[in-house]
């Protein structure tokens, strides 16, 4: 597999397309879905009983033409001759196109396998082996704990709320974001809860008394 670069794509204003109606096309469109895009299509002649019922189904065998206006396709049909045709006409067209099966011209992009919850996402890699990196993504989420979670949700709403205090420079930002992810803000949030890390931020950053007594109220 070639050197990749790891992203993480805003496609809440973007559109996909998945060609091939199996198991494998459902689980990209669940995942898809799950990341808040816009519009989901899949073209195929049958589709998985798993396949989500929000996603636009199009009962037809693939033509280059479907690719046309979407941001993003996925070739997911067990045939490589039709997923090379799905690969040419994405490129044709200027799309990114992920391509599930290992033939040549694989795509522009992979799926990693992820475990996400409300403000953190693990996203795992092994380079064309997707159940080592499944395997890895489970373990890694099973050492997280609670309290990250409960910070990681806090820091949802915190985050912008101190990146939108003009008293603020960017050093002074950069370092509360540093205190946060820090051993003194876990212990506050898991000794006093929310309210206790608000104090413990105000105690050391005066000018964060501008934000709300309840972090709830963000």
């Amino acid at each position: 597999m070639r050197q990749a670069y790891p992203l993480l794509l805003d496609v809440s204003q973007r559109s996909a397309l998945i060609v091939g109606g199996g198991a494998v096309a459902a689980r990209k469109a669940r995942g898809l879905l799950e990341a808040g895009i816009q519009r989901v299509c899949c073209v195929a002649t049958e589709f998985h009983r798993d396949m989500p019922a929000a996603v636009q189904r199009l009962t037809a065998r693939f033509e280059p033409g479907h690719v046309q206006g979407f941001d993003l396709v996925f070739a997911a049909t067990n045939d490589p001759q039709v997923n090379d045709a799905v690969v040419a006409a994405a490129r044709s067209q200027g799309a990114l196109v992920n391509r599930a099966d290992s033939g040549e011209g694989q795509g522009d992009f992979t799926v990693p396998a992820c475990w996400r919850t409300e403000g953190l996402t693990i996203a795992v890699s092994a380079e064309g082996n997707p159940a080592l990196a499944a395997r890895l993504r489970d373990q890694i989420a099973q050492r997280i704990e609670p309290l990250e979670i409960e910070m990681a949700h806090l820091l949802r709403a915190l985050r912008p709320a101190i990146q939108a205090l003009p008293s603020l420079d960017t050093r002074q930002r950069q370092e509360i974001f540093r205190d946060l992810a820090g051993d003194g803000a876990f212990t506050a949030l898991h000794e006093a809860g929310p309210a206790g890390l608000r104090d413990w931020l105000v105690g050391r950053y005066p000018v964060l008394q501008a934000l709300p007594a309840d972090f709830a109220e963000l």
